[in-house]
């Protein structure tokens, strides 16, 4: 098992989900499709990339904050 980040925005009518350290990204109706298709597409990824290709893309370290900016 592998613990990964899914950053989930609102999209038109529906939500984006995306694995920033893989650079994969999926879409649902509501935020449980978007997460759930986006687990399913993060599944498929690691039973059909090679180690190689794994390694390529897996980013080694992940900071996700918040920051506050002037301007509006």
């Amino acid at each position: 098992m592998r613990r990964l980040t899914a950053i989930i925005e609102r999209e038109g009518d529906g939500y984006v989900a995306l694995c920033p350290e893989l650079d994969i990204a999926s879409q649902g109706g509501s935020i449980e499709q978007a997460r759930d298709n986006l687990r399913e597409a993060l599944e498929l990824f690691f039973e059909t990339a090679s180690r190689e290709e794994i390694g390529r893309r897996l980013s080694g370290e992940l900071f996700v904050t918040q920051l506050e900016v002037a301007g509006g």
